[in-house]
Protein backbone atom coordinates (compact mmCIF):
# COMPACT_ATOMS: atom_id res chain seq x y z
CA UNK A 1 0.00 0.00 0.00
CA UNK A 2 2.63 2.50 0.99
CA UNK A 3 6.33 2.82 0.21
CA UNK A 4 8.74 5.21 1.44
CA UNK A 5 12.83 5.76 0.91
CA UNK A 6 14.58 7.20 4.06
CA UNK A 7 12.95 7.43 7.20
CA UNK A 8 10.97 5.65 9.74
CA UNK A 9 8.62 2.65 9.98
CA UNK A 10 6.15 3.71 12.72
CA UNK A 11 4.31 0.31 14.21
CA UNK A 12 1.26 1.79 16.08
CA UNK A 13 -0.69 -0.25 18.62
CA UNK A 14 -3.40 1.62 20.13
CA UNK A 15 -4.52 1.01 24.24
CA UNK A 16 -8.00 1.86 25.03
CA UNK A 17 -6.57 4.45 27.02
CA UNK A 18 -5.03 6.17 24.52
CA UNK A 19 -6.33 9.78 23.35
CA UNK A 20 -5.86 12.86 21.21
CA UNK A 21 -3.33 14.11 23.53
CA UNK A 22 -1.07 11.09 23.36
CA UNK A 23 -1.25 11.14 19.47
CA UNK A 24 -0.04 14.71 19.90
CA UNK A 25 2.67 13.60 22.25
CA UNK A 26 3.34 10.92 20.11
CA UNK A 27 3.50 13.00 17.27
CA UNK A 28 5.77 15.50 18.44
CA UNK A 29 8.55 12.72 20.02
CA UNK A 30 8.65 10.74 16.56
CA UNK A 31 8.93 13.69 14.14
CA UNK A 32 11.83 15.19 16.22
CA UNK A 33 13.59 12.16 17.97
CA UNK A 34 17.39 12.52 16.93
CA UNK A 35 17.80 8.76 15.40
CA UNK A 36 19.69 9.37 11.98
CA UNK A 37 23.54 9.95 11.81
CA UNK A 38 24.99 13.12 11.81
CA UNK A 39 28.73 13.51 9.30
CA UNK A 40 30.35 12.32 12.45
CA UNK A 41 28.29 8.73 12.48
CA UNK A 42 26.09 10.03 15.93
CA UNK A 43 22.55 10.19 16.14
CA UNK A 44 22.28 13.58 16.10
CA UNK A 45 19.57 14.25 13.33
CA UNK A 46 15.42 13.87 13.02
CA UNK A 47 13.07 12.35 10.69
CA UNK A 48 12.66 16.61 9.74
CA UNK A 49 16.04 17.32 10.26
CA UNK A 50 17.07 14.19 7.30
CA UNK A 51 13.85 15.48 5.07
CA UNK A 52 12.70 11.40 5.93
CA UNK A 53 9.16 9.88 5.41
CA UNK A 54 7.12 7.80 7.61
CA UNK A 55 5.01 5.03 6.78
CA UNK A 56 2.57 4.04 9.42
CA UNK A 57 1.16 0.55 9.68
CA UNK A 58 -1.52 -0.34 12.85
CA UNK A 59 -0.23 -3.37 14.83
CA UNK A 60 -2.44 -4.49 17.41
CA UNK A 61 -0.08 -7.22 18.12
CA UNK A 62 2.51 -5.08 19.84
CA UNK A 63 0.39 -5.32 22.57
CA UNK A 64 0.10 -9.02 23.18
CA UNK A 65 0.45 -10.19 26.73
CA UNK A 66 2.83 -13.37 26.53
CA UNK A 67 3.00 -13.24 30.24
CA UNK A 68 1.06 -16.72 30.97
CA UNK A 69 0.43 -19.78 28.63
CA UNK A 70 1.90 -19.74 25.37
CA UNK A 71 -0.89 -17.93 23.45
CA UNK A 72 -0.65 -13.83 23.24
CA UNK A 73 -3.69 -12.20 24.91
CA UNK A 74 -4.38 -9.11 22.98
CA UNK A 75 -7.07 -8.03 25.42
CA UNK A 76 -5.03 -4.42 26.26
CA UNK A 77 -5.51 -3.61 22.72
CA UNK A 78 -8.12 -1.29 21.86
CA UNK A 79 -11.10 -2.65 19.47
CA UNK A 80 -10.86 -1.59 16.07
CA UNK A 81 -13.66 0.87 16.07
CA UNK A 82 -11.56 2.84 18.71
CA UNK A 83 -8.31 2.20 17.35
CA UNK A 84 -9.05 3.56 13.95
CA UNK A 85 -9.76 7.30 14.76
CA UNK A 86 -6.89 7.05 16.76
CA UNK A 87 -3.99 5.72 14.23
CA UNK A 88 -5.98 8.22 11.52
CA UNK A 89 -5.22 10.80 13.62
CA UNK A 90 -1.63 10.02 14.12
CA UNK A 91 -1.36 9.79 10.63
CA UNK A 92 -3.15 13.40 10.10
CA UNK A 93 -0.76 14.72 12.88
CA UNK A 94 2.05 13.13 10.95
CA UNK A 95 1.64 15.14 7.68
CA UNK A 96 0.50 18.78 9.21
CA UNK A 97 4.00 18.40 10.67
CA UNK A 98 4.87 18.57 6.91
CA UNK A 99 6.64 15.17 6.74
CA UNK A 100 5.65 12.67 3.76
CA UNK A 101 3.40 9.99 5.78
CA UNK A 102 2.54 7.04 3.87
CA UNK A 103 -0.07 3.96 5.19
CA UNK A 104 -0.91 0.55 5.29
CA UNK A 105 -4.51 -0.77 5.31
CA UNK A 106 -5.84 -0.61 8.96
CA UNK A 107 -6.75 -4.70 10.29
CA UNK A 108 -5.70 -6.32 7.01
CA UNK A 109 -2.98 -8.70 6.75
CA UNK A 110 0.15 -7.31 5.06
CA UNK A 111 3.45 -8.08 3.91
CA UNK A 112 5.87 -5.40 5.37
CA UNK A 113 9.41 -4.80 3.79
CA UNK A 114 11.87 -3.20 5.86
CA UNK A 115 15.95 -2.53 5.62
CA UNK A 116 16.56 -1.58 8.79
CA UNK A 117 19.74 0.85 8.62
CA UNK A 118 21.34 0.05 12.09
CA UNK A 119 19.76 -1.56 13.32
CA UNK A 120 17.71 0.72 15.47
CA UNK A 121 14.30 -0.39 17.00
CA UNK A 122 13.00 2.15 19.86
CA UNK A 123 9.71 1.41 21.55
CA UNK A 124 7.98 4.87 22.73
CA UNK A 125 5.34 4.77 24.71
CA UNK A 126 3.05 8.12 25.64
CA UNK A 127 0.35 7.58 27.18
CA UNK A 128 0.92 9.56 30.71
CA UNK A 129 -1.13 6.57 32.70
CA UNK A 130 1.66 4.21 32.06
CA UNK A 131 4.64 6.25 31.80
CA UNK A 132 6.54 6.86 35.15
Amino acid sequence: MGSIDQGLLILVGVEPTDTKDDVDRAVEKVSTLRVFSDAEGHMNLSLVDVGGSALVVSQFTLLGDVRKGRRPSFNGAAPPEQAAPIVEGFVDAMRRTGIHTETGVFGASMAVELVNDGPVTILLEVNEQRVS
